[in-house]
Order: structure tokens, then sequence, then C-alpha cells
């Protein structure tokens, strides 16, 4: 089976091209709002759901009318995609996956448009849209698999002011790897950003910490300057984001070439799953925890094991991987979050903390991928909280 894979390269518009793909993005935002508006009164107002298929046909007629005519303007391809969007919006929140849409707003939402293949070409590594004389001029930092034709194409620009273009192709290169006889245990954290049951630790960059005295620098100047949409302030605001996208950048690389290297080496990768989303209501340590990214760590492993055959394992959350001795599987009492060695009191092992966690991660998760068995403790009083529930309530030093 060939895997679709998204290549992402930055591209620098002519200015004919900037007014296009901007009228394009606000078209999208525009349709999308009246859907969503139109399908939530329809519900609202006479229980009745509206699909895909009827908010094709009130676009039809919203671009008939004097007050839409500008719709008309734009390809029609990416405010189709937009009702095809929203479709799957309300699909995931039927199915509980997601909350209920929300409006885009001009100022916060992400610009994007997406072109599928009758509304752009693609020859001789030259990419044109619909709408436009002249293909983008592209950065090709990595070529695309050979011979591969794109089937949707997708144009954005982030709130620092590049632009995107993301090229969905099949990748044959993206196979299963031969198999391997190694799995790894990984524990997570913020002093340590990962530890290895192989006992190699991976400190944490703390990316945003390195820039965080420019960024409040230029926080502080934006907070100077007027209110509105002045050009002073949509400046400072670029100055901002700027920042915040060479922190993302760095983040997103340096967990790339993490879960690469533990995919290639190991065919069973356990980890442990957090709620990262509870842990985030922790003021005192949200800020760390936004910054090691364990929600990204695990995404970008679950998906490049499935692409090269890996298996991923999660653990339950409230497994005392801290309190367990990994050796003779004595349940320590009490293990305080600043102990971070600790002797055992049953066989007198001396374990690092992370270390010992990560052994008893992967002991349990290779007892569930060989039995099924459970590895979810009993806990002596109701909503009992585990070690690891404790563990990324650390005081970031």
């Amino acid at each position: 089976m060939t895997v679709k894979r998204a290549f992402k390269y930055r591209f620098y518009p002519t200015d004919a091209q900037v007014a296009e793909l901007s009228r394009t993005f606000g078209c999208v935002r525009k349709v999308f709002n009246m859907a969503l508006a139109a399908r939530t009164e329809a519900w609202t107002l006479r229980r009745e759901r509206i699909n895909y298929n009827a908010t094709s046909t009130m676009l039809t007629a919203w671009k008939k009318t004097d007050e839409l005519a500008y719709l008309n303007e734009v390809s029609s391809v990416p405010l189709q995609q937009a009702l095809r969007h929203l479709q799957t919006a309300f699909t995931n929140f039927f199915s509980k996956r997601a909350k209920y849409p929300r409006f885009k707003s001009r100022k916060k939402s992400r610009k994007s448009a997406e072109y599928t293949a009758s509304a752009f070409r693609f020859r001789l590594g030259e990419l044109t849209l619909a709408k436009m004389a002249e293909p983008l001029e592209i950065v090709w930092s990595r070529p695309l698999p050979e011979g591969a034709q794109p089937s949707t194409v997708t144009v954005s620009q982030d709130a620092a002011g590049r632009w995107f273009v993301s090229l969905l192709v099949e990748d044959p290169d993206v196979r299963p790897l031969t198999g391997a006889e190694t799995a790894v245990g990984i524990d997570a954290g913020l002093d340590r950003l990962l530890t290895f049951s192989t006992g190699e630790k991976i400190t944490n960059p703390r990316h945003e910490r390195q820039d965080r005295a420019r960024l409040g620098k230029a926080q502080r100047e934006l907070s100077r300057k007027a209110k509105g949409d002045g050009a002073n302030r949509a400046k400072a605001r670029r100055k901002v984001a700027r920042i915040h996208a060479r922190i993302a950048d760095r983040r997103r690389d340096h967990l790339h070439k993490i879960t690469t290297r533990l995919v290639r080496d190991n065919q069973t990768i356990v980890i442990e799953d957090l709620s990262v989303r509870n842990l985030m209501k922790n003021g005192k340590v949200a800020r760390a925890i936004s910054d090691a990214a364990w929600s990204e760590f695990r995404s970008m492993l679950e998906y490049k094991a499935e692409w090269y055959g890996r298996e991923v394992i999660a653990v339950d959350r409230w497994f005392p991987s801290s309190k367990l001795c990994s050796k003779c599987g004595v349940l320590q009492d009490r293990m305080p979050l600043h102990v971070r060695t600790w002797t055992c009191g049953g066989c007198g092992t001396h374990h690092d903390r992370d270390e010992n966690a990560a052994n008893n991660l992967l002991a349990a998760g290779l007892a569930v991928s060989a039995c099924g068995a459970g590895v979810r403790p009993q806990r002596s009083t109701p909503g009992g909280r585990s070690a690891m529930k404790q563990e990324a309530l650390r005081r970031e030093l």
C-alpha cells in the first residue's frame, strides 16, 4: 500500500499572487462562516440537519447575489473544499472526536486554501494555481518522490507573514522497515525531555526559554502600539510572530530527528498515555509542558510507526512507573517529586527515578503486546493520583 505524504515548501509570491491569494483566503473564510451559520440556524430553529450537498447548493445561490458576487472572482475549488472541511468538522463533532465547529476569525484563524487537481497545473517542477498567470516561486528544499504528481495542493500564510505550499503525493519510499529485535520504554519529563530504558537521556533544549528575553521585549513593544489595524502595530505583531515561528521550527525539527531515530532503531516503542490537557491546567508548569511538546512527540511517533511497520504502545497514565522497583516489583509507599534517585527497600537496588520509570513502562508495554495484560493498578482510594500523574507537576528548575 502506497502512503500519501505531504511535502511542505516555502514560496515567495509576486504582488499579483499575494492579492489573488489574499482574496481567496477571505472568500474561503466567508463561505465557511456562512455555511456554519446556516447549518447552526437550521438545527436550532427547525431541527433540520444540512449536509455538504445542501451547502454546496447554497454556495451556487450566494454567487448569484449582488452582495456576494465577488465570490466568482476566485477559484471555486477552494470554496468547495471549505464546505468539505466543514462537513468533516461536523462528522468529528457528532462522533465526539472534536468540539462544535467555530467561526473563522480574520485575525486569528489560519489563512489557507486547498486546491484539488482540477485547480492547479504541475509540470516540469512548476506549480501554477487557478486564476494565476505565473507559477509560484517555490524553494525546493527537498525533492519530491520521482514521478510524483500532487493530488492536493494547500497554500497557507502563517502569522509571521511566510508563505507555504503543501503538496500531497504518493510516496513509494515509505514502506515497512525490516523487523528489529529491539524495544524501548520512554519516560517523558521536563528537566530531561526523554529518558529511555536503555539508559540514554535526552536533555530538554527548552527552545522557548532560549528566546524568552527576545519574545518578552517584542511583546512589550507590541503592547505599546495603538490598538487597531495600524501599520506600526501590524509590524510589531509580525515581529512577535517571527520569534514564535523560530521557536516552533526548532522544536519541530528536534522532535522529528528523535522520533525518526526511534522508529528506525526499534520494533516496539512504549510510552505513557499522559493527559497533557489536564496537566496544562497547572499554571506553574504549563509553560514548560507546552515547550516540551509531549503531544506533538507522540503524534509524530505514531504516524511514523504506522508508516514503517512499527508498534507504539501507550501504557495507562495511572500505572505507578516511578514508585515501582523495576528489579523486584516492590511498590514504594511514597515517592516525593524532589526525589530523583532512590534505593529499593526490597532488593537494595539503587534507581534513577526516570530510568526506572522507563524500564517499568517497557515491561508493562511488552506484557500488553504479548498477552493483552492490563496495566492499570488497583488504587486504594477512588480518584487517587498516581506518581506519573504528579511527575509533570514538578516545578521547572
